[in-house]
């Protein structure tokens, strides 16, 4: 993926619509505190397993708030992932995202739940739910890459080579893609 950044700019938060800029105020232990918070949805992520290729299938994005604290790593490898921002059961919601960023239609009967936990917690504090799918070029119905002007590149990385590129520090990647693989080691055979 090659994208030129340019004119980047931070500006102040009036009216949002994903995420909304709080303070909180309160009590602990008798003491008057407050705290600087950003309220957002939850989110899903899905380990994406390719059977026939022996590897994962991982997105690549560019994240602004990335670039903000680092601009020599723009982009970062993720999980497929989305907002619960739908009034829909989670595994559907990562069916659709599984869909929209990578182009697979997986059953839903083969979406496995692993686990949830809180990220980022000392901004925003939202949970996410972890998934598993395996998927195989049977299920492919298109390209992938995200609707509407979102540009996912999607990447493969072997199985027997991700445990490097979990600790490559070149690389942007996020806790979520971190903790799965060490799941999937743990709990999967392949």
């Amino acid at each position: 993926m090659n994208t030129k950044i340019t004119n980047f700019k931070t500006h102040a938060l009036t009216d949002t619509r994903f995420v909304h800029p709080v303070k909180i105020t309160f009590e602990q232990d008798g003491k008057s505190r407050s705290w600087e918070a950003v309220k957002s949805f939850d989110s899903v992520a899905v380990l994406l397993y390719h059977e026939e290729k022996n590897s994962f299938l991982l997105v690549k994005q560019f994240r602004p708030p990335v670039y903000l604290n680092d601009k020599s790593k723009p982009f970062t490898y993720e999980l497929c992932a989305g907002l619960v921002d739908k009034n829909k059961e989670l595994n559907q919601i990562v069916k659709e995202e599984i869909d929209e960023e990578c182009g697979y239609d997986v059953p839903l009967k083969n979406i496995q739940k692993v686990t949830s936990f809180y990220t980022n917690v000392g901004i925003s504090g939202g949970c996410q739910s972890l998934y598993f799918a395996t998927i195989n070029e049977s299920m492919k119905v298109h390209e992938g890459g995200g609707i509407n002007d979102e540009q996912i590149e999607l990447t493969f990385i072997p199985v027997d080579e991700f445990k490097e590129f979990i600790y490559d520090e070149t690389k942007a990647k996020t806790p979520g893609l971190m903790f799965s693989y060490y799941w999937f080691l743990d709990k999967k055979e392949v």
